[in-house]
């Protein structure tokens, strides 16, 4: 009896240091989370100073700029299925280390090709980082009430990396050279990788059959090329190298589709999207980054262009919203207890959709009250979107799935982010050039090239100067102004779409019985946990 009475305490004891450890668990997760979210937008201050140092030719600096992003979201389903394989702690530990070689071959560039390689290993890097987040903190956390505490807190670290990568690379160029931006990483990646090594633990999925290799080089070509094209297609240019790269790479996710439904043991469950809530979570996440992210890059020409407020005006300016979309992932693990996942999500669609018809009142003219208030409901509004939307899905994904539903949360993601800057994009085009086409005085080529963008019509208008240049430029002004607002418009109806899917989610969160948790080394495991690593 006092044997039993010795081993149930001893269990006891050894459930209370899991407890305590899984939230140093999150704290290291989160860590990796920040120092990916960072890297994703940090370079993005520092590209004049690369054009400057480097002389990049035009297709060289889109490469610089688009090639991390596009490789990590076209490698996602690979690695993350691959960490359910081999285990999910052993693929975070090999990114950790290669983002940081990257990061130092990227810092020490002397020519565009090397930092194109750089940056692609960068993508590689965060492609192996990203979903084994997201899929160790599934496991560890197996009770639904302590994940959506656990992802409100991951969610808002997301939130501060985005609006920290441009403030903090800012700072450093106003010190030090541009590779700066880069070096920063390196001691990160030194505390993180042995830190990760003690204190992760180790999980994977039930590994029956061999691992898809064919399906999951599918995978990732078909993803690079509808990405790709996708990019291609915001960026105004749907010419040959866009149309083929877009067409070849959906052929292949269809023949990867069909190849996944056809196998015993598939490389992706296609069994999970039969379920109605993880399929609608997933359409939630692309709808909500279709609204919103082109909308962010036209904002920010908006605050630049016509405000004329400085780059880090601008970013202060955008703070709101992400102290906002903080607050929301902090207090989304009690929204979601109260209302459950579909008035959430819901509310969240319609908060958005108010923020940005909101924002429709802005002009030619300052309004700086009205665009916090539209920006701190912005920010909370879309931050409740995408929290009730990815806690729904992980929640409905088998634990055995767990890196190959993160990988395809975040793929869906980033295709909505994609997506989303080709089609408002092509909105505001469409409603921005035809505005330049009857100005007095102009002649047709030039009309032509100043209805490319608003920062060619400046130029333009430069150059012709005189009454002619000013009519021009205010012309150009208040078209982008009409096309914002058409664009706000046609977001606000896609976001209002994204309300009526989210009624398909369940009405209540349900919690029932939480799985078994992955072992989690305990204090006095830590020093063997070095030999077993």
């Amino acid at each position: 009896m006092s044997g039993t009475t010795t081993a149930a305490a001893a269990l006891r004891r050894r459930a209370a240091g899991a407890g305590a450890n899984r939230w140093v668990v999150l704290v290291v997760l989160c860590v990796s989370l920040l120092l990916v979210a960072v890297d994703a937008t940090v370079l993005h201050v520092a590209v004049p100073a690369v054009t400057e140092d480097l002389k990049p030719g035009a297709i060289e600096l889109l490469w610089i700029v688009d090639v991390y992003p596009l490789v990590c979201a076209s490698l996602l389903i690979l690695f993350g299925t691959l960490g359910d394989r081999v285990g999910r702690r052993r693929i975070l530990l090999l990114g950790y280390g290669l983002f940081g070689i990257a990061s130092g071959l990227a810092a020490f560039a002397h020519d565009p090709q090397v930092l194109i390689l750089a940056r692609a290993l960068l993508g590689v890097g965060g492609a192996m980082i990203m979903p084994a987040t997201l899929s160790i903190l599934r496991q560890v956390f197996p009770d639904r009430r302590e994940r959506a505490l656990a992802i409100g807190v991951w969610s808002a670290v997301a939130a501060v990396g985005a609006a920290v990568g441009p403030l903090l690379g800012g700072f450093l160029l106003e010190h030090f050279w541009w590779g700066s931006v880069f070096l920063v990483n390196i001691p990160l990646m030194l505390v993180s990788l042995p830190v990760g090594r003690l204190l992760l633990p180790e999980s994977r999925g039930a590994g029956d059959g061999p691992w898809d290799v064919v399906g999951a080089l599918m995978a990732a070509a078909g993803l690079f090329g509808v990405v790709l094209g996708v990019k291609r297609l915001g960026g105004g240019e749907p010419g040959g190298f866009t149309v083929v790269p877009l067409l070849v790479g959906a052929v292949l996710l269809v023949l990867f589709v069909r190849r996944q439904r056809r196998r015993t043991h598939p490389l992706v469950d296609l069994g999970m999207f039969a379920r109605p809530a993880f399929s609608t979570a997933v359409g939630c996440i692309v709808l909500a980054m279709l609204a919103l992210v082109g909308l962010e890059l036209i904002a920010a020409q908006y605050l630049q262009l016509v405000l004329g407020l400085s780059p880090l005006e601008t970013g202060l300016r955008l703070l709101p919203l992400t102290f906002a979309a903080m607050a929301a992932g902090l207090a989304g693990a009690r929204l979601l207890r109260r209302f459950g996942p579909r008035r959430m999500v819901c509310f969240g669609f319609c908060l958005t959709a108010g923020a940005v018809v909101l924002l429709t009142v802005m002009g030619g003219t300052d309004n700086a009250g009205l665009m916090v208030a539209a920006f701190l409901l912005l920010g909370f509004g879309l931050e409740t979107t995408l929290f009730g939307a990815y806690e729904s899905m992980l929640s409905e994904a088998p634990p055995a799935q767990a890196g190959g539903a993160a990988a395809i949360g975040e793929t869906s993601y980033q295709l909505g982010a994609g997506i989303g800057i080709a089609l408002l994009g092509s909105v505001m085009n469409a409603a921005y050039a035809p505005g330049l086409s009857s100005v007095p005085g102009v002649p047709a080529s030039a009309s032509a090239s100043a209805g490319h963008s608003l920062g060619e019509a400046y130029q333009v208008a430069a150059q012709l100067g005189g009454p002619v240049g000013v009519a021009l430029r205010r012309a150009a002004r208040d078209s982008f102004v009409h096309g914002l607002h058409v664009t706000l418009l046609v977001s606000a109806v896609l976001l209002l779409l994204g309300a009526v899917m989210a009624l398909r989610l369940p009405r209540v969160m349900h919690c029932g019985e939480p799985a078994a948790p992955v072992e989690l080394p305990a204090p006095r495991e830590v020093a063997d946990s070095r030999v077993s690593a």
